[in-house]
């Protein structure tokens, strides 16, 4: 092929190229591949049959510039995902710290009732736990074995059947933000009650450190993300109920997109406590202190993460603020 032939050809493609690039343009990792893989292919055979043309000189430029943009892109990628977590999300906790709070709350209070009226009357545990559970658990307390039901699975379908189920929970506790955040709060409420009368249950029991000592070795971070899922619900709520200077629609749009970004956050929490409930707190045998070792570890990657790096980022913006006005 002459090289004016092979120009004419290719003109408008690799004119095409340049505006994507100059354009900055985002495309599937798919069509990047395919495009990047054409413009090499036509530079191998400009080098072949055009050694010394402009031609080859501006593929081969134009190819550079290609790879750049593509690891540029990478990279940015990268960056995101990194800034998500370390800085929008403590942000948006920062920013909804009212929402979350009211949410721990809830959850606090709900543990209470489910304690007092567990005291108060007999039936009250059968209610919210079932008679199958509670009675399944009496035999295995008589077994010498209380948390046995944590045996009652392979490691790999409790873990996966944990962890959706939390998934779910945290899902309808969002969606159910729509309902002007008292959806969030029942469901917050509900599961706050039954925490409350699981713990009673095994208090009258005389197992209360037993089951204290099992089930918050994964229940540390899965209440946890319970508690800010159920606030990424409330965030939506309130932006229906509380638009302030916004109108109504685009106060809900704001807190929608808020609160999903939160309970996206929480989606790890959630598996990795599925982990441990479906790979650790089985063996109930465990020394005391390694129990405590990973509530605790726990309980820290919680307090900071959630409330004491959020503080000190804003701490350390409002800081720099003075410098970004001058």
């Amino acid at each position: 092929m002459k090289e004016i032939q092979f120009l004419q050809q290719n003109a408008d493609k690799w004119g095409r190229f340049e505006s994507l690039i100059k354009a900055r343009k985002k495309s599937s990792p798919d069509q990047i591949a395919e495009l990047y893989i054409e413009l090499t292919d036509d530079l191998s055979y400009a080098k072949t049959f055009y050694p010394g043309s402009t031609i080859t000189t501006y593929l081969n430029g134009l190819t550079a510039k290609f790879h750049q943009a593509i690891f540029r892109s990478r990279k940015e990628e990268r960056k995101r995902l990194r800034t998500f977590w370390s800085q929008e999300q403590p942000r948006l906790f920062r920013a909804h710290r009212k929402e979350l709070l009211v949410s721990m709350c809830v959850f606090a209070v709900s543990v209470l009732v489910g304690v007092v009226s567990s005291a108060n009357d007999d039936g009250f545990v059968r209610l919210i736990l079932g008679d199958t559970y509670v009675k399944m658990t009496m035999e295995n307390i008589e077994k010498g074995d209380p948390m046995a039901v944590y045996k009652s699975m392979n490691n790999m379908n409790m873990f996966l059947g944990v962890t959706a189920n939390n998934i779910m929970v945290a899902l309808t506790a969002f969606a159910c933000g729509v309902l002007f955040s008292f959806g969030a709060g029942y469901v917050i409420f509900s599961n706050g009650v039954m925490l409350g009368a699981f713990h009673y249950f095994f208090y009258q029991k005389g197992l209360l450190a037993t089951s204290l000592l099992s089930i918050w070795i994964h229940g540390t971070l899965e209440i946890t993300a319970v508690i800010v899922a159920g606030g990424a619900g409330i965030v939506i709520g309130n932006g229906i109920l509380f638009p302030g200077t916004y109108s109504r629609l685009a106060s809900f749009q704001r807190g929608a997109r808020d609160g999903l970004k939160i309970l996206i956050g929480v989606i790890p929490v959630f598996v990795v406590a599925a982990l441990l409930e479906g790979f650790v707190t089985r063996y109930t045998s465990m020394p005391r202190p390694l129990s405590l070792g990973i509530i605790g570890a726990s309980l820290i990657f919680v307090i900071f993460y959630y409330i004491v790096y959020p503080l000190t980022l804003n701490i350390k913006e409002l800081a720099h603020e003075p410098d970004r006005k001058n």
